[in-house]
């Protein structure tokens, strides 16, 4: 994910495997970061940036005049079959494309109001109406737009500006003719009815910036920790020589309780596994939706309204002022350098966002700090925290002449504290010694590229510098910056591999015609946080992740006693792959063996493996068990051997028939749906375990198909299996299990089971809130179903559906 674009990658292998073996053995055995840089860059040819310039050409990232009235007329099919949602991403791309103050931009922002005005969103619309005027809107079509705002604002209740409007367009109108008697009646009509109803006063919906604060003031930190930043006061900062830095509860902590709310020091919104757009599309136009058309790649907000940089097609943000807060931070460099940037991967994207975020003035300094010796551009880094012998929170202790004494933990201040600042992230561990030579080679061939682009520019871009420097070019005959940049850059970039985190957003889906919502969690952007890379790892953690933006919040997941330590998924999770996969995984990207104690119990499991992966007998229906040839785990039974790769088989086949059936239900052919879904659980039936991961998604199907058609029992019972068999996987109060009940509670609610619809709701919130804030999506929609039906006349209240 983090790594360069396929065919860069490839290259750079290549030419680490043609290199002469006694330079292999001078970058292997180098000692210092330094050394490994000067090393490898000296071996950059004039070729191997041509290689990578026509590789990075092949993103689109830069504004194609031509390009605006494409995705306007795409996003028009969109609009006229009513799919408006498509029509304003569309409309968005032709926005990024148009240079400002031009009528394509203008065109473009006026129809994507018209999209987000038939999706309710009438703040936004407002926004885009403005924006579209701001850029040149064409005086013939100002009337349209100005009826637009006035519908929007009539919906909103705020009438008296609303009024305003329709005041301009009446003045207007007999100069402006475009504008039909009808309408304007009609709004005017609409809006004497609603000024009987409603007061004459302003109610704006929040916007987002407001909403958020509100949101994250609302998620408080239970005290404030003295030693460690951003982490409640139940939290402690410990250090063994074993398993380094790590932290602990220091009083007695209750599932749900938040222990650490923190904002990445600096997150990459992930393009996706989307392949360059020159491989293979109909057209040099890309519509394909991805992570970029979304989310504000600043805030990582969602949104359907993206306001582009100026400068590239690439970058797009939820508002302006995202979009000037990023420019300034990093993205004047970053914008010419984008199509380099999605081939060099995030991993390196990340690396030099954190040295411009912080200046390449502020990275000398931290460098020195931490006993960086630069002499003759020979940069010598420590590779590893301080060992010692004892632990404490804020502080070890080791031995010196035989008396203990206070050693500060690595990426403390000199009083003691951890800050989520930039000392912390640069002493989270590279790893150097642990990483393959040829891929400390390919990360600094990378950073090299990087800095010889930066270099040719002058480094005039730089960040963060006081104002008086900004218009003095800084280059690297004046001093060893870019050496120094250099380097800094390829610790980040072997840090990541350890250190980074997932930011992740739930998406919700549903088939056609269902009111019922499937949700999937998504990588959204990798982030590095200071403060959430000190939890060590557990394959069955005792705390949970989630996110709002860009800021991560863990909560504990389950009681966790005073002096126990506070755990972390770093992916492998038990419910999700076997303890050998997990164990593989740790071992290769994370340097360690886990000895947690998910690992040692499942090791001596039965050998059929975990119950949800288990193969079950066709006669008794008790587990198989063995390696290659499965036999009936019931010694009574006489049912005969069979092979495991049979069996394998059976699954995949019936793994692609579910799949079928899935694109069947998202096309809204239910029946058909259906009555592939039942054929899928008769066969699972046969050879799987009753508790087996494919015997809970056919159930899943089958209830979110029946709840499509209407019949709300039907689809009740089919959840209610799918749940029995996320319990056994998840866990009773695992996320998963979470989704599960909302499911069932929208269920129960649209099927007019009012006790078992609060039941279920009430379930899920206790479920959900161990794992996310009130702010979360389907917390809230619970709250407002059950509101809902406590208002209800108890007359109308029945039971069962």
């Amino acid at each position: 994910m983090g790594l360069p674009a396929d065919e860069w990658k490839s290259y750079l292998l290549q030419k680490w495997a043609s290199l002469p073996k006694s330079i292999q053995l001078t970058i292997s055995t180098a000692e210092t970061l330094s050394d490994i840089f000067l090393h490898s860059s000296s071996l950059l040819q004039p070729e191997d940036e041509l290689f990578l310039k026509r590789l990075s050409k092949g993103y689109l990232v830069g504004k194609d005049s031509d390009a605006p009235l494409f995705y306007r007329e795409q996003g028009n099919k969109k609009f006229q079959e009513k799919d408006y949602t498509g029509a304003a991403v569309l409309y968005s791309k032709g926005v990024s494309h148009s240079r400002p103050n031009t009528e394509d931009m203008s065109l473009c922002y006026a129809n994507r109001s018209a999209a987000l005005f038939h999706l309710g969103q009438y703040e936004t619309c407002i926004k885009d109406i403005s924006r579209a005027q701001t850029h040149g809107y064409p005086e013939r079509l100002q009337p349209k737009i100005m009826l637009r705002r006035a519908e929007c604002l009539v919906a909103l209740g705020r009438l008296q500006e609303a009024s305003q409007t329709v005041g301009d367009l009446e003045r207007n109108f007999t100069a402006t003719p475009t504008l039909a008697d009808v309408p304007l009646q009609t709004l005017q009509r609409n809006l004497h009815h609603l000024k009987m109803k409603v007061q004459e006063k302003e109610n704006p919906t929040e916007t987002f910036p407001a909403t958020l604060a509100k949101t994250l003031e609302d998620v408080a930190l239970r005290g404030e920790n003295e030693r460690l930043s951003n982490a409640s006061s139940s939290v402690g900062l410990c250090i063994d020589p074993l398993k380094g830095r790590y932290l602990v509860a220091t009083k007695d902590i209750l599932p749900g309780e938040l222990l650490v709310k923190e904002d990445a020091f600096v997150s990459v919104l992930n393009p996706g596994e989307l392949p360059p757009p020159h491989h293979g599309l109909d057209s040099q136009w890309d519509t394909r939706v991805t992570n970029g058309d979304l989310y504000c790649h600043r805030c990582l907000k969602h949104t359907l309204a993206t306001v582009p940089c100026d400068g590239c097609s690439y970058a797009k943000y939820c508002s302006q002022e995202c979009l000037q807060q990023a420019w300034e931070l990093y993205h004047r460099t970053e914008c010419p350098l984008g199509g380099l940037l999605l081939t060099l991967g995030v991993f390196c994207h990340i690396a030099l966002r954190l040295t411009l975020v912080v200046g390449v003035e502020d990275v000398r300094k931290i460098m020195k700090k931490l006993c960086v010796k630069i002499s003759n551009k020979d940069i010598c880094l420590p590779e590893s925290d301080n060992q010692v012998k004892t632990l404490n929170y804020g502080r070890g202790e080791s031995e010196k002449n035989g008396n203990m004494v206070e050693t500060p933990i690595p990426g403390c201040d000199a009083n003691g504290k951890y800050d989520s600042n930039y000392d912390a992230v640069f002493n989270l561990l590279p790893h150097t010694e642990n990483h393959s030579p040829e891929h400390k080679f390919l990360c600094a061939l990378c950073v090299s590229v990087l800095c010889r682009q930066l270099e040719a520019a002058g480094l005039q871009a730089i960040p963060r510098v006081n104002s008086s420097q900004l218009t003095a070019a800084v280059t690297p005959e004046s001093c060893p910056d870019v050496t120094i940049w250099g380097v800094a850059m390829l610790r980040h970039m072997l840090q990541l591999q350890c250190n980074a985190q997932a930011i992740t957003t739930v998406q919700h889906t549903g088939s056609k015609g269902s009111i019922v919502t499937d949700s999937r969690q998504v990588r959204l952007a990798t982030g590095i946080f200071p403060v959430i890379s000190l939890l060590n790892h557990s394959c069955s953690p005792n705390t949970s992740v989630s996110f709002i933006s860009t800021v991560a919040t863990i909560r504990a997941s389950q009681r966790i006693g005073k002096g126990q330590e506070i755990l972390h998924c770093y992916g492998p999770h038990k419910s999700r792959m076997g303890v050998a996969e997990r164990q593989q995984k740790l071992r290769s990207q994370y340097f360690f063996d886990c000895t947690c104690p998910a690992c040692q119990t499942e090791a001596h499991r039965m050998a059929s493996g975990p119950r949800w992966k288990a193969f079950c007998c066709n006669s008794c229906r008790a587990p198989m068990q063995g390696d290659g040839v499965l036999r009936c785990g019931n010694r009574s039974c006489a049912e005969s051997v069979v092979s495991r790769d049979h069996l394998v088989s059976r699954l995949q086949n019936l793994q692609q028939q579910v799949g079928v059936a899935q694109k069947l239900l998202r096309d809204g052919e239910l029946e058909r749906a259906v009555q592939l879904l039942s054929g899928c659980q008769r066969d699972a039936e046969s050879f799987l375990w009753a508790e087996h991961a494919m015997v809970g998604e056919i159930a899943d199907g089958l209830a979110r198909a029946c709840a499509a058609l209407g019949d709300w029992q039907k689809s009740a019972t089919h959840l209610q299996k799918s749940l029995r068999v996320v319990e056994v996987r998840h866990g009773p109060s695992s996320v998963e299990m979470g989704h599960e009940l909302f499911k069932l509670a929208q269920i129960f609610f649209n099927g007019f089971a009012v006790p078992e619809a609060l039941s279920a709701i009430q379930k899920a919130e206790e479920v959900l809130s161990l794992h996310c804030g009130p702010w979360d999506d389907e917390i809230q929609e619970l709250q407002k179903m059950k509101s809902c039906l406590l208002d209800l006349p108890p007359t109308l209240v029945r039971s069962s559906v």
